[in-house]
């Protein structure tokens, strides 16, 4: 295993600002902030893109969320309570909440948005295996019953895993999972202005004033959110050199994400703070399309992991900063509890072993599409190396470099190459939605229900509920290893090391609360 310090700055670099029409400056009432790709969807229970989820963070409120120790907490429950059996939850609502219309927030509305999300989420698809019934018993309370006792239960709802259990109105909520929302109303404590918005450009919310915020100190997802804003703003920049250059100058109050380069630029500024995006830290992924040749066939897959080496994705985000990444045999986060190496030959970076395998496996020469986007600098660069290796075993492959928000639109087909699909994507996720293999959405088998390539793995399904249902900590320890053995030998994507993202904002904000998201809660200017 190669470990090293993530917490550490990336290595000096050069600042070269180019042209390009930078935001206003910001006032007092409104917060400026510079999201890392463009927001093309606005429904977080359709996609998992993350502009759409933090955008969701915005605008929604959750019955439950996590600290920063992944502890559960209520948020808009006020408690629950268990049965003698294990099975039967019911759960109540905190009085005073809210939707941005005006309308009470009842379990009507909860129960159908659970639902919603469970339809969708990895994690909540399996957690809603063991559910028998979820529906309101009255106004202010969800009744759940389980089939069988599940003890992570209210930890899954509240974790969430690449989406998020947001509560929407009852109208919204039934809106066919599959079909994304016309109705942006939530109950958080910024509602989304729908005139002002502009895809590609601008994004802006406005404080709820009847949003009532809990009592205890914010901590990740939960407590007390207190909106001090009275606007948020998304100024959409693509241009990372410009979008540094307008935190700089103050035009801008807040950068999401810093590319790697321009952190020393950064560190350097009085007026600049420099935090981390996600404190837990970010997982490359390397995914096949599963549904179309070449990388329906398993040899095909091995061939290519056996051609990666984790080090070289990881100094492509990280301007080659050996302190900001870890790489290990694991298809779970480095250093967390079950990220633990096992023996196996893959990643190996051996090109000539690979090109091989590639030989022997049946290729045939089909076209592979490596998506990649160019205004996401912390994935962008994956593409390039896929591209490179493909080429050197010898694949046929194009490269397709668009805008992020394009990429999220192309990767939904599930057609092939030929009419307008894909190959191969990257992505990164968050090492807090990838701790066990329930919410691990790229090793899941789920099919048609799986992540984007629809890898389909009845037998990892079946080691994944064992799992689950385990009563024993050495019953989960050994589903770990047989999950851990039975994703290197089939493939499902390659893991190529976890690395952190830096944030930047002015040192005139403060409160801010580092977590799984950019959160606009409790931020205020000094």
């Amino acid at each position: 295993m190669k470990r090293r310090t993530l917490l550490k700055a990336a290595a000096a670099a050069p600042f070269v600002p180019t042209n390009f029409a930078i935001a206003q400056p910001a006032n007092a009432r409104t917060l400026v902030f510079v999201p890392q790709a463009n927001l093309t969807l606005l429904d977080p229970i359709f996609t998992t893109a993350q502009p759409t989820v933090h955008h969701g963070y915005a605008i929604y409120d959750l019955l439950f969320g996590v600290t920063s120790k992944l502890e559960p907490r209520p948020q808009m429950a006020e408690g629950f309570t268990l049965s003698d059996d294990g099975r039967t939850y019911m759960i109540k609502l905190r009085p005073g909440l809210k939707f941005h219309n005006g309308e009470p927030v009842r379990a009507q509305d909860c129960a159908p948005s659970l639902a919603r999300w469970a339809a969708r989420e990895t994690l909540g698809l399996t957690m809603w295996q063991y559910v028998d019934s979820c529906t309101a018993q009255d106004d202010s309370t969800i009744k759940i019953v389980l089939k069988r006792p599940i003890p992570m239960f209210i930890e899954a709802i509240a974790r969430g895993g690449a989406s998020v259990a947001f509560m929407m109105p009852e109208h919204v909520a039934k809106t066919d999972p599959f079909k994304q929302i016309t109705d942006t109303t939530g109950s958080g404590p910024y509602r989304f202005v729908s005139n002002e918005y502009v895809s590609g450009a601008r994004v802006v919310y406005a404080r709820f004033d009847g949003y009532v915020p809990r009592q205890e100190p914010a901590e990740w997802m939960v407590g007390g959110k207190v909106a001090h804003f009275e606007r948020i703003e998304w100024k959409v920049i693509p241009d990372s050199a410009t979008a540094a250059a307008a935190l700089q100058n103050g035009e801008v109050d807040w950068y999401e994400q810093v590319q790697p380069d321009l952190v020393p630029l950064l560190k350097k500024s009085a007026s600049v703070q420099l935090g981390y995006h996600n404190p837990t830290g970010y997982n490359g992924v390397l995914r096949f399309n599963h549904l179309h040749a070449p990388f329906n066939n398993v040899a095909v897959r091995r061939a290519v992991m056996m051609a990666v080496n984790p080090a070289d994705y990881m100094a492509s985000v990280t301007a080659g900063d050996e302190s900001a990444y870890i790489t290990c045999k694991s298809v779970f986060p480095c250093g967390s509890k079950y990220g633990r190496e096992i023996p196996t030959d893959a990643l190996q970076g051996n090109i000539a072993k690979a090109r091989q395998m590639l030989e022997a496996s049946g290729y045939k020469g089909e076209k592979t599409v490596v998506l990649s986007p160019t205004d996401l600098t912390t994935v962008g660069p994956f593409g390039d190396v896929t591209y490179d290796i493909l080429k050197k075993i010898g694949m046929n492959v194009e490269l397709v470099a668009t805008d992020w928000g394009s990429v999220v639109q192309r990767r939904a087909s599930r057609e092939s190459v030929e009419k307008g699909g894909w190959s191969v994507i990257h992505t990164w996720r968050p090492s807090s939605i990838g701790y066990t293999p329930v919410e691990h959405s790229q090793i899941r088998g789920l099919g048609p229900n799986a992540w984007f390539g629809w890898y389909k793995d009845e037998e990892m399904e079946v080691l994944t509920r064992r799992f689950v249902e385990a009563t024993e900590q050495a019953e989960r320890d050994e589903m770990i290893l047989q999950i851990q053995t039975r994703a290197f030998d089939q493939v499902p994507y390659v893991p190529i090391g976890t690395f952190q993202i830096r944030s930047a904002y002015r040192k005139s904000l403060v409160g801010m609360v580092e977590g799984t998201a950019p959160y606009f809660w409790n931020v205020r200017r000094a």
